[in-house]
């Protein structure tokens, strides 16, 4: 695993694109303040820049570096959850541009898994994650039901947990309105 950080790491730093698991599905990811590199995950995904991708981050204390306010109730929500669990944040900041929803939020996630929790903890910014999948297409529950397209697109391809094969299920998605109510999208 060490050496797959160390190389996930170098592309990641120079602005290129991974393939990688997470504690959700596998995920096509980048540098989440790089706008060029998110640029490419949407090519690649063939999908418009008008629908936004979330990011992942280690440790809810970094959340405030890329949200104007963090409500008390995200916190706890993130303390509680039992699944991996996503929270829209409106007042998005810090990230690139063409992450950023048109009203302004961002879908950011606390990940448990040990991969991205070293990788992220080393790279010392949030990373893109959206689904291994052209857009449209079914997401890869595992890495065998990757499209050869996408493996081929990105510039590394994470070796941990290829193997793998249980299904991997998406994350809850709950959206904290600039009013700090709550609407669940997705259970």
């Amino acid at each position: 695993m060490h050496n797959d950080i160390k190389q996930a790491l170098e592309v990641l730093k120079k602005g290129g694109v991974i393939l990688y698991p997470t504690d959700t599905i596998w995920g096509i990811g980048c540098d989440a303040t790089n706008v060029e590199a998110v640029k490419r995950v949407y090519q690649i995904k063939q999908r418009e820049d008008s629908k936004s991708m979330l990011v992942l981050m280690e440790n809810p204390n970094r959340i405030s570096s890329y949200v104007d306010e963090v409500p008390e109730i995200a916190l706890d929500l993130i303390e509680v959850a039992e699944k991996p669990t996503t929270i829209i944040y409106s007042g998005a900041k810090n990230l690139a541009k063409n992450l950023i929803n048109s009203d302004g939020s961002i879908g950011i996630r606390i990940t448990e898994e040990a991969f991205t929790q070293q990788l992220i903890q080393r790279f010392r910014k949030p990373i893109v994650s959206t689904s291994a999948n052209i857009s449209g297409e079914k997401p890869a529950q595992n890495f065998t039901e990757i499209n050869q397209d996408i493996i081929d697109a990105v510039d590394y391809v994470v070796e941990y947990r290829q193997n793998e094969m249980t299904k991997a299920q998406a994350s809850s998605i709950i959206k904290i309105g600039a009013d700090w109510g709550i609407q669940i999208i997705r259970e």
